[in-house]
């Protein structure tokens, strides 16, 4: 049995690996106890089968509210709203629903398009500008902030106040009290986007909730609540993912050029889905607590157990992704767990598959040249972040 720290230090050697120590709990088991923040002792779950058969499983629960649930940090005290992917069916069900219908496949596919325009126009800003600069303000971070506020109805101008709070409310480091007033800042704001989009709808997914407000299918804070969760994942882990992306193919030019070279589709459409295996952003674990006892590998997950499935090393299991320390483009890693998996798997992938696709196939066949502007080890990386990423990425061509 392990006993350690979570989340856990990452590799010094390689910034895109697991921590040595999960690695090393990995080979031991797929069950080990980890010590959290509050001194609780829940389970880890390292590999890729138990997690999958267990974010599938009845028995396990994602409420935060329920005795046992491995939370990241304290609870809000005063009756604030929970966000739906928080709760359980039915009442997940319910709110889910009530988004789905925006992020559908074909709905996505018809914003490719106007997502293109987005990636060639701030290429074009960035081929006209100086360099060396920084990908991260330049691009990484406008090409999903733009995206979610066309597709919310959220003012682009207020990018600076809802991108401020969202790094507050993913730093495992900032005080209870710091979290709670950046959440708070952006409930507010967006209850007061749903008043004005209440008494003026228009064709933007906050207006459908308005819509929704009205009929009485759902409370003005539930839907303040999903917006405020909608716009957060909609523009950080994207932006993440773009910016460590390009980091991880400037690392490997064999892969690079694979990407730079190919106008096909399914090739662009795999390394996306390795991309997204390989560096896997979320670093904090899905968290769960079991309903039931629940016998996983010969030992037994008791009732009220918490439960921490660690999506980064499934993500690297051999047995599912043979060498799955190796960047490989043409790889099929579509069983990846990045984004989770069963009624609690991510309402937005097909979102973010797309915005990923045009950007990997756009930005590196555009600027050919593009480069690192410094060495790896001076650049900054999210150590301190529930979603993983790189402060600055200073590029150049």
């Amino acid at each position: 049995m392990t006993l350690a720290e979570f989340p856990m230090a990452r590799a010094a050697g390689c910034p895109f690996d697991p921590p040595p120590a999960l690695r090393e709990t990995t080979e031991e088991g797929p069950l080990a106890r980890v010590r959290l923040w509050d001194g609780s002792t829940p389970w880890l779950v390292t590999r890729h089968a138990e997690q999958r058969a267990l974010l599938g499983d009845p028995r396990v629960s994602a409420d935060i509210t329920r005795p046992g649930y491995p939370s990241q940090a304290p609870l809000p005290q005063g009756g604030t709203a929970i966000s739906f992917i928080l709760m359980d069916d039915p009442e997940h069900a319910r709110l889910r629903r009530m988004v789905t219908a925006p992020f559908a496949i074909k709905r996505v596919a018809a914003m490719r398009p106007a997502v293109q325009k987005i990636v060639d126009d701030l290429i074009d800003e960035l081929l006209a500008g100086p360099t060396p600069v920084d990908l991260v303000q330049a691009f990484a971070l406008p090409v999903p902030s733009l995206v979610i506020c066309e597709l919310l109805g959220v003012p682009y101008a207020d990018h600076d106040f809802f991108q401020d709070n969202s790094k507050v409310l993913i730093n495992r480091e900032v005080t209870p009290e710091q979290r709670s007033a950046a959440h708070g800042a952006l409930l507010g704001y967006l209850d007061g986007l749903m008043g004005e989009k209440i008494a003026h709808p228009v064709d933007d997914l906050l207006s459908g909730l308005a819509r929704r407000i009205t009929a009485g299918e759902m409370t003005r804070e539930e839907a303040a609540q999903m917006g405020v969760l909608l716009l957060l994942a909609g523009h950080e882990t994207t932006a993440n993912m773009i910016a460590l992306g390009t980091l991880a193919l400037l690392e490997n030019p064999g892969q690079l050029a694979l990407l730079r070279e190919s106008d096909d589709p399914k090739l662009v459409a795999s390394a996306v889905e390795e991309l997204l295996r390989y560096l896997n952003i979320t670093h904090s674990g899905r968290r769960r607590v079991a309903l039931a006892d629940i016998e996983v590998a010969g030992r037994v997950i008791r009732a009220g157990e918490g439960i921490v499935l660690a999506n980064d090393i499934a993500n690297r299991d051999p047995e599912v992704f043979p060498d799955p320390d190796r960047l490989d483009l043409r790889r099929d890693a579509r069983r990846h767990v990045a984004f989770g998996f069963g009624v609690h798997q991510c309402l937005g992938q097909p979102l973010a598959r797309m915005e990923l696709q045009v950007v990997y196939s756009t930005l590196y066949r555009r600027i050919p040249t593009l480069r690192l502007a410094t060495d790896l080890e001076k650049i900054p990386f999210k150590h301190d972040g529930s979603v993983y990423g790189v402060y600055e990425l200073p590029v150049a061509w």
